[in-house]
């Protein structure tokens, strides 16, 4: 991956920076305790700064705890086309997004083989899907618009003809932020492994 990008500044003080492999790597403990902060956040904060599996009940499934998170994060980190952007307020870590390039068989279908279709599958065999794997907001810093900066801001280096992610059935405001962000709900996938039922949304990346 390319060298880190300056920072980009939202009207909030909040700084967006995209990290190559080795500096996401070396910041996994940081990402980890984002990630177990925003999925014991509760109540849910509005649309705009949920984000995919970002809104499990209490207390916080196995699938969300700190070391099966650090263990998806080992493998997505080596994964094709990975890239990783965060939000800071100083040297505070408050928002996360990253994604990458599916095989057709990949973790991104968590299993089900009956899908994708074989158009879809074609389209990532070539390289031509990206997958967001991860989206989150620290809970104090949610309803500033983070969630969706981030995901806009990864998207715009995006050379793909199609962007994919999951979130948990019962999210019901991520999904509505993912509406509201112009995706779509194309399938769902049963509970399976230890975590629980998951929608498939996607969308054209910008032109």
């Amino acid at each position: 991956m390319a060298a880190t990008a300056g920072h980009g500044a939202s009207g909030a003080g909040v700084f967006f920076r995209r990290l190559s492999r080795w500096q996401a790597d070396q910041q996994r403990d940081s990402l980890a305790d984002l990630h177990v902060a925003a999925y014991r956040a509760s109540p849910a904060p509005p649309p705009d700064d949920s984000c995919a599996e970002n809104r499990p009940p209490s207390p916080v499934p196995r699938f969300h705890d700190r070391n099966p998170f650090l263990a998806r994060f080992a493998e997505d980190v080596q994964r094709p086309g990975f890239d990783l952007l965060v939000a800071t307020t100083g040297p505070r870590l408050v928002g996360c997004v990253y994604g990458y390039l599916p095989d057709r068989q990949g973790s991104w279908w968590y299993g089900r083989h009956d899908i994708p279709a074989p158009d879809l599958g074609q389209l990532a065999d070539s390289g031509r899907v990206f997958n967001i794997a991860e989206l989150m907001v620290d809970p104090e810093h949610r309803r500033r618009g983070i969630a969706r900066q981030l995901q806009e801001r990864l998207l715009v280096r995006v050379d793909a003809e199609l962007v994919t992610t999951v979130i948990e059935t019962s999210n019901s405001a991520a999904k509505a932020a993912y509406e509201s962000w112009l995706w779509s709900r194309t399938d769902r996938l049963p509970a399976a492994n230890g975590r629980p039922e998951l929608e498939v949304w996607t969308q054209r990346p910008p032109a």
